[in-house]
């Protein structure tokens, strides 16, 4: 039997929390795969007791009466209800508000899709039938901004939902056990912060027409600063796949097994894509920070072996390799390196290491008579986004891309380029990479690619400001011993 957890929320709700329960009672009765959970915020009135004494006039009904000794607000109660939801098992859970703005009538209609496996998210929407909404009460002011709040939302997510901002939901509980909850907004934003979150994670939003309802019920949301808050979570949360801003409720990076998610370069421009395009056929690798395997993966049938090094090895990485070493790059010795190479990858890899210096003069010593080319690539932390946010004082680490929490060391174009030479390295080739505009939008190609484009436009112009990140094409000079050598060898 799938279990679903009827959650009403409630403040101040005195004057309706029975007419609710009593309209979902005619909708449950009979069904004990329902439940039913009230949770009030710490009202000041009698909400709590009311709902006391419609439990004990229902002993057929399982309900859960909480009360928070300390307002958590709208975003915190539900915070508090979905793990209610999470931890005693429930297949589905429903929001419905304790004010009767609502129609609990609709139950089942809300959660059949998802126990039908059709959808994982449903909203009630009051916008699908938009002249519907004004009929029902919405104030005009507050139906104009649903429409432009969720125009923006749509635009910045890839969505297509008429309402963003109904608080009629249903959830499959799999998918909010699966998001960083906790880290969600208390206040009204909370509604989107959720929806970014699912979108974010692929999960399926359906939604269904409601009636609107608007009654004696007081609003307690401060319209301006509900929308200034919802569309800074949608902004924050693209700039955030950039690498130029960190908050934990953006964070899907922890794998389910508790190591670090990482995605694919090679479908989009990217120094693992330009590497791959760069690498000649029969070539002999060493990917020094190979990660968990996809460039690997993708180069079989075109070099002829590859040798991988990274801190953690994983089963992908060692099936498409030659060898695997399982290393921290600071501690490589020259002996642990294959005696061949005609290609040595240090991709993304440069900004982690404690001295990159040492390791660059340990590829030199070992390879520079084999003339391998050094296909090397770091992020720019001259980057136009970068310096506008350091001028208006902002300074932020992001999970990945350019200020990755992890990372060491900083570059920038010059300051890489300097590094190299002095390492004894000649430069063949430098080139600028755009930002990763497909992760920020994947479900808008045409305007992530149209991005795409601008930015490449602009690194011809100043590479130095618009390069999101540096792709060099290297080669290691002989060492003063090594050209000692050679000279003693052609003497003798």
């Amino acid at each position: 039997m799938k279990r679903t957890l009827i959650f009403v929320v409630a403040y101040q709700a005195e004057q309706f929390i029975a007419s609710v329960l009593e309209r979902i009672k005619t909708q449950i009765k009979f069904q004990p795969e329902f439940e039913i959970l009230v949770i009030d915020d710490a009202s000041s009135d009698q909400t709590h007791q009311v709902v006391e004494e419609f439990k004990r006039n229902n002993t057929d009904l399982a309900i859960t009466n909480l009360v928070n000794p300390i307002n958590q607000g709208y975003g915190g109660n539900q915070q508090i209800g979905y793990r209610y939801a999470i931890d005693h098992g429930f297949e589905v859970v429903i929001l419905i508000h304790g004010d009767g703005q609502y129609p609990p009538e609709l139950i089942h209609e809300m959660i059949e899709p998802i126990l039908n496996d059709q959808y994982d998210v449903m909203l009630g929407s009051r916008m699908m039938n938009k002249q519907d909404a004004l009929q029902g009460g919405m104030p005009i002011y507050k139906w104009i901004g649903n429409q432009i709040l969720t125009w923006g939302e749509n635009l910045l997510l890839g969505q297509r939902l008429s309402e963003f901002h109904t608080g009629f939901r249903a959830y499959r509980v799999a998918a909010l056990a699966s998001i960083p909850l906790e880290y969600t907004s208390k206040y009204f934003d909370f509604d989107t912060d959720i929806l970014i979150q699912l979108t974010d994670n692929h999960f399926r939003i359906g939604e269904i027409p409601i009636p609107t309802r608007y009654g004696d019920e007081i609003s307690r949301v401060n319209g301006f600063k509900y929308g200034w808050k919802i569309m800074k979570s949608c902004v924050q949360s693209r700039i955030m796949r950039l690498g130029l801003f960190y908050n934990p409720k953006f964070d899907y990076s922890q794998a389910t097994d508790g190591t670090e998610r990482y995605e694919s370069k090679l479908d989009f421009p990217s120094s693992h894509r330009m590497a791959f395009e760069r690498i000649e056929k029969d070539a002999v690798v060493v990917d020094l920070g190979a990660g968990p395997g996809h460039l690997a993966k993708a180069l079989i049938g075109k070099t002829e072996e590859i040798h991988s090094f990274d801190r953690v090895v994983s089963d992908e990485l060692k099936f498409y390799s030659k060898t695997t070493e399982q290393i921290d790059l600071d501690t490589l010795a020259a002996w642990q390196l294959p005696p061949k190479a005609t290609t040595v990858l240090l991709l993304d890899i440069l900004e982690f290491l404690d001295s990159p210096e040492n390791l660059l003069m340990l590829l030199r010593e070992k390879y520079a008579p084999q003339q391998p080319e050094m296909i090397i690539s770091v992020g720019n932390v001259a980057f136009i986004l970068t310096r506008l946010s350091l001028f208006f004082g902002k300074f932020n680490y992001g999970r990945l891309g350019i200020l990755e929490m992890n990372k060491k060391r900083l570059f920038t174009r010059s300051s890489l380029l300097r590094m190299l030479k002095d390492r004894g390295y000649k430069i063949l080739a430098i080139r600028g990479i755009p930002a990763p505009y497909h992760k920020v939008f994947p479900n808008q190609r045409w305007f992530a690619a149209f991005l795409q484009t601008i930015n490449r436009a602009l690194i011809l112009i100043l590479p130095g400001l618009f390069s999101y990140q540096t792709f060099v094409i290297a080669k290691p000079t002989l060492t003063l011993d090594q050209l000692l050598e050679d000279a003693e060898n052609r003497t003798d």
